[in-house]
């Protein structure tokens, strides 16, 4: 087929890549335009830009998908189908009306759940157990489209977002391919979504990335894992922000405090944490202004000890 690409972040990566192996011609590749990021400032390139110049790809880079002069760009590719993944915007239904084989799109969850631009990060803080990734047919509304085929795999409990991710956009290049194949063979099905089922996921804010220790163990340790390696959590220690990359729940029962109280420091097992109910131990943290270390790394250079308090300025 003759494809026209949209995506951004790395999840969109492999699909495109998988496009290509697969002899599929790439008219062209969308994706967000180059914008300034982290402290100094710097202009990046999105992962799916990157890819595409190392294949030779033509890039297009439109601030608004939408725009007639975009849509008429688009529609002079002639492209067969769009496919989309993690692009960032909205289809209308101009684009998603003009090539022959439609618009679809991979989604990170197992629609109709968690619908929506964060659905990994979601599934894994809400603690599911289970997740996958859904090719459908797109339409104007937010992940609403007919579905075309879907893959689970489970999320055991010491999975984060990365390793969910890398996953994911691997299911999500398999089930792609085999998609476009039964479009091109006449036998593809499509799958209504039941609407009244859908669950959410939305875009995720500053205000997610705070660690609140009088939830569970259980739950603090999912909201860790569900936001590593990006965004990443924070607490507070001795008044500078503190990010967590890593914990487990604690199996020690015995042990109490006041959420957020360290009950315990060790070299091999780490830092415990009372929770509102049990304890996890920290694996990863980073100090401010510090890059991400082990544990033990910060218990040698920073003196934390039983008695301390996270979260409190």
């Amino acid at each position: 087929m003759r494809v026209v690409y949209m995506g951004s972040p790395d999840f969109a990566v492999k699909p495109l890549e998988a496009l290509i192996a697969a002899g599929h011609e790439i008219a062209a590749v969308i994706t967000q335009p180059d914008r300034p990021r982290g402290r100094g400032g710097k202009v990046l390139f999105t992962p799916v830009k990157e890819a595409a110049l190392a294949h030779n790809l033509p890039i297009l880079q439109p601030a608004r998908i939408n725009e007639p002069e975009a849509v008429a760009e688009i529609a002079a590719l002639a492209p067969d189908i769009l496919v989309v993944v993690a692009f960032g915007q909205l289809l209308k239904k101009p684009l998603l009306a003009l090539a022959p084989f439609g618009a679809v799109n991979i989604h990170g969850s197992l629609l109709p759940y968690y619908r929506g631009a964060a659905p990994i990060h979601w599934a894994i803080i809400n603690g599911e157990k289970e997740t996958g990734v859904t090719i459908m047919y797109m339409d104007e509304g937010m992940d609403t489209g007919d579905m075309i085929a879907s893959m689970q795999m489970p999320l055991f409990d010491n999975y984060n977002v990365g390793d969910v991710y890398e996953k994911l956009s691997e299911m999500g290049a398999e089930l792609l391919l085999q998609s476009l194949r039964d479009m091109e063979a006449g036998v593809v099905k499509r799958t209504p979504q039941n609407h009244a089922i859908a669950t959410y996921a939305p875009l995720l804010k500053k205000e997610h990335e705070e660690i609140h220790w009088e939830k569970t163990a259980e739950e603090v340790h999912n909201h860790i894992r569900g936001m590593y390696p990006f965004p990443t959590v924070h607490t507070m220690y001795q008044g500078k922000r503190l990010k967590i990359g890593a914990s487990v729940v604690a199996e020690e029962v015995t042990m109490v405090g006041m959420p957020g109280q360290v009950l315990a420091v060790e070299k091999e097992k780490g830092v415990l944490v009372a929770c509102g109910k049990g304890s996890i131990w920290l694996k990863l943290v980073q100090p401010e202004g510090k890059k991400m270390m082990a544990v033990q790394d910060f218990i040698c250079g920073y003196g934390i000890k039983a008695g301390d308090y996270l979260g409190r300025a």
